[in-house]
C-alpha cells in the first residue's frame, strides 16, 4: 500500500496544472512513464493507447491551429504535450499481447462499433494510467479537451488508424499559478453501495 506521501503525490496534492517551469521532460523520463502506464488492466489486454508526445518547437507550431484559444499559450509553453489516441486496428495485436485464446481478433475484425467502443474505452483509461504514472514519477499534467479533433487527426493521423482523444500537457507545473482546488463529490452525492 502507498504512504501517505505516495498517494499525496499522485491524487491529494497533484493538480492540473496550466503554466510550466521552464525545464524539459527527457526522453528517458517519457520512457519510464510508459513502462509503469502499460501495466494497468485492459479489456483482453486490447492495450489500444497510442501517444503521440509533441516536444519540438515544430510540432508544436503544427499543433497550434488546432488549439482553442485557452489551451494555445499553456500548451506552448509546456515541455511536452501527449495527444492521447487510440489504435483503431489494435485486435490486430492480440496474436501477442492476448495469446491465450488465438481467436480474440475475431471478436473486433469486421466490427467496427465494437473496435470503436473497445479502442475508446480502453485507450481512455491507459491515459488516466499514463497521467498517473507521471505523476508518480515527479511530473504534472495538463489535460485538455478544448481542441479541434478532426484538424489533429488530419495533421497527426492521416491515415486513419489512430483516432485522437484528448491531449495533456507534461512537464514541472509552475505551483504559484495555480487556481485554488475545485470542490469533489462526497462518496454519497456519486457512489452506491448494493
Amino acid at each position: 500500500m502507498l504512504n501517505d506521501a505516495g498517494l499525496d503525490l499522485v491524487f491529494r496534492h497533484a493538480r492540473t496544472h496550466n503554466a510550466w517551469q521552464d525545464k524539459p521532460v527527457g526522453e528517458t523520463l517519457l520512457r519510464a512513464i510508459h513502462e509503469l502506464a502499460k501495466m494497468g488492466p485492459t479489456s483482453a489486454n486490447t492495450s489500444p493507447l497510442r501517444v503521440l508526445i509533441i516536444v519540438s518547437p515544430e510540432a508544436k507550431e503544427k499543433l497550434g491551429p488546432a488549439l482553442s484559444g485557452g489551451n494555445r499559450d499553456k500548451t506552448m509553453a509546456a515541455p511536452a504535450t501527449a495527444i492521447f489516441a487510440h489504435d483503431l486496428e489494435f485486435y490486430e495485436h492480440l496474436h501477442t499481447l492476448f495469446p491465450h485464446n488465438p481467436d480474440a481478433r475475431s471478436w473486433f475484425a469486421g466490427k467496427p462499433d465494437v473496435i470503436r467502443e473497445t479502442a475508446f474505452r480502453n485507450g481512455t483509461l491507459q491515459a488516466a494510467y499514463f497521467m498517473l504514472a507521471a505523476r508518480a514519477l515527479g511530473l504534472d499534467c495538463g489535460p485538455m479537451s478544448g481542441f479541434d479533433k478532426d484538424m489533429v487527426n488530419r495533421l497527426f493521423f492521416a491515415d486513419g488508424k489512430w483516432e485522437a482523444n484528448f491531449l495533456c500537457n507534461i512537464g514541472y507545473g509552475d505551483a504559484g499559478q495555480l487556481f485554488p482546488r475545485s470542490p469533489r463529490p462526497a462518496f454519497d452525492d456519486v457512489c452506491q453501495i448494493l
